[in-house]
């Protein structure tokens, strides 16, 4: 079975239901088992985050033709601040100081690998970007979206390829004269 959903920033793949979906590809730039001492969680303080996906790749240049998935799931690194062996930058990774155009090509390639009419869901943790800022990576205009979180500070958001409809006004409707 080919997958025909892509998720190109798979992490240790916390929010899957099942974390090896065949139908889903699962990418990432990393390749690793990372143990982080972190006396917030437990006794001994050991954490462990396990990131291993299917294909290895940069989100930014995607090695996939386009039109390719219907269905991609971009839950990028959301921190720019975070320590060198910090928990949080274990587990979800940490944009660079050009973070803006990360997310410019991130978006493009997205879209680019996305079939026509083809569904984005998008996932933004606005605790140091606020999610506007990362909106304007990308002209494309969600559809819809719900908050969530401690905070309410996770976005999920919806976006179709191809969404922009020209809207045409409808026709005018023949008027009956009372009788």
């Amino acid at each position: 079975m080919v997958a025909s959903v892509l998720d190109p920033c798979c992490g240790g793949r916390m929010m899957w239901f099942d974390p090896s979906d065949q139908r889903c590809l699962f990418g990432d730039v990393r390749d690793e088992t990372v143990s982080v001492t972190d006396r917030s969680h437990q006794e001994d303080g050991k954490r462990v985050i396990e990131v291993h996906p299917d294909v290895r790749f940069d989100f930014r240049g995607m090695p996939f033709d386009d039109e390719t998935f219907h269905l991609v799931v971009f839950d990028p690194p959301h921190l720019v601040r975070a320590g060198r062996r910090s928990w949080m930058a274990a587990k979800y990774g940490k944009l660079g100081a050009d973070w803006r155009d990360d997310m410019r090509q991130g978006f493009a390639e997205c879209f680019r690998v996305l079939r026509p009419h083809g569904v984005l869901i998008f996932k933004w943790n606005e605790t140091q970007v606020p999610v506007a800022q990362v909106l304007s990576c990308t002209s494309e205009k969600p559809l819809f979206g719900h908050r969530s979180g401690k905070r309410s500070g996770t976005h999920w958001m919806t976006f179709i390829k191809g969404s922009a409809i020209k809207r045409t006004p409808p026709a005018p409707q023949p008027t009956t004269s009372p009788a």
